[in-house]
């Protein structure tokens, strides 16, 4: 069981990656104490049931650059496997303005290959690998030095298992054709703005029902500052202020010290100092935005003249093309997807690409009346008028 402490070593090990089809990839992090998550170990495995797997540890490893590993992600003759990859690509997009090409995720893979809608790596490795995962290490604080060697065996088994599941899972695409399935929902996950937090809108993540112009400028401001101060100190959101502390500030609106100490559910830290300058600052800045200036909320999905029993038989169909085809039904279309279509909508991702093809089409026929739905027993069929 190697561990790579050493630029030298990575450099090594990635070199003969780059003579292999593809390297399985995960990593262990920690972020309830950071913004960013601190990346703690990475764990690599080339394929065949005995093929090398590794333990690349960032923190023995001080002073270890991972530019071999960007180079291994950027070389493109070796696929990158990956289990559900969204978390592992923001901390490598973040460190080191990276994604892996070509890249492939086996949860997603297996949505498409029919797993359900929640294909977990656990489910995949006894369905597939025929093997059992050792969960003891699961809640493993993994900034903590030494590891334990049950805790290196149950990061190892985050790669090694996964040779198996990926061979698997692209054979079935490769079989069923649905490649460029895949391909499209890793688009997504290769876009920089997936994972680009701007300051300036964080407001939208914060769910309120009050759509006030002046509440919102205020919200706006203060979701700001925010997130300017969490990222500048590199610490959670929620150590500034949580998002009912938020709201509360929006609605109470302090304007000195005394009255910021009145709220009910700002932390100590909010109360004094800079966090406490910026709150007043951020609620001065909402009180004075201009009247044009203020946010809108979206409202345009509560506007829509949504015909109920079209929704309903949009469902139908969903259920009973998501079953044929053998796809999870949340990966085509979600229920305000259906809601949305029902009501006119034609500007949807349930519509396009490979979508279209599995859902969408026969979607707008059922819109247009150009098919009705049928049942025969267990089984739903679709009815050309």
């Amino acid at each position: 069981m190697q561990t790579i402490t050493t630029t030298e070593e990575l450099a090594a090990f990635c070199d003969l990656a780059k003579a292999q089809p593809y390297v399985t990839v995960d990593t262990e992090f920690l972020r309830e104490r950071t913004y960013w998550s601190r990346l703690c170990l990475i764990q690599l495995a080339l394929p065949g049931k005995t093929g090398p797997a590794v333990l690349v540890d960032p923190i023995l490893g001080e002073g270890m650059s991972l530019e071999p590993l960007y180079d291994l992600f950027r070389h493109e003759a070796t696929v990158k496997v990956f289990h559900a990859a969204r978390q592992d690509l923001e901390i490598f997009f973040v460190e080191g303005g990276v994604f892996p090409v070509p890249l492939f995720d086996t949860q997603v893979a297996a949505m498409v290959c029919g797993f359900g809608e929640q294909a977990g790596y656990e489910t995949l490795v006894k369905k597939i690998a025929r093997e059992n995962l050792d969960k003891t290490s699961r809640f493993t604080d993994w900034s903590r030095r030494p590891l334990t060697e049950a805790q290196k065996e149950y990061a190892l088994a985050d790669v090694t298992h996964l040779r198996v599941i990926y061979e698997n899972l692209s054979a079935q695409l490769r079989k069923s054709g649905r490649q460029h399935w895949v391909e499209e929902e890793l688009a997504i996950l290769t876009d920089p703005a997936t994972y680009t937090v701007t300051p300036e809108d964080a407001w939208q993540r914060i769910k309120t029902r009050t759509t006030s112009g002046r509440f919102l400028a205020v919200v706006k401001e203060l979701a700001r500052f925010r997130e300017e101060y969490a990222q500048s100190r590199n610490i959670p959101r929620s150590r500034v202020m949580k998002d009912d502390a938020l709201l509360e500030l929006a609605s109470t609106r302090p304007t000195n010290v005394e009255e910021l100490g009145r709220a009910r559910l700002l932390l100590r830290e909010g109360r004094k100092g800079d966090i406490a300058d910026g709150i007043l600052a951020a609620v001065k800045a909402g009180l004075d935005m201009p009247a044009d200036k203020t946010p809108r909320p979206d409202d345009s999905r509560d506007q829509l003249q949504v015909n109920p029993a079209l929704a309903d038989l949009l469902r139908v169909l969903l259920k009973a093309k998501s079953e044929s085809a053998g796809v999870a039904a949340r990966l085509i279309a979600s229920a305000g997807d259906l809601d949305a279509i029902a009501a006119g909508e034609r500007d949807l991702p349930a519509l396009r690409g490979w979508r279209h093809e599995v859902f969408g089409a026969d979607a707008l026929r059922l819109c247009k009346g150009e098919i009705a739905l049928s049942a025969m027993g267990q089984e739903v069929r679709v009815v050309r008028l």
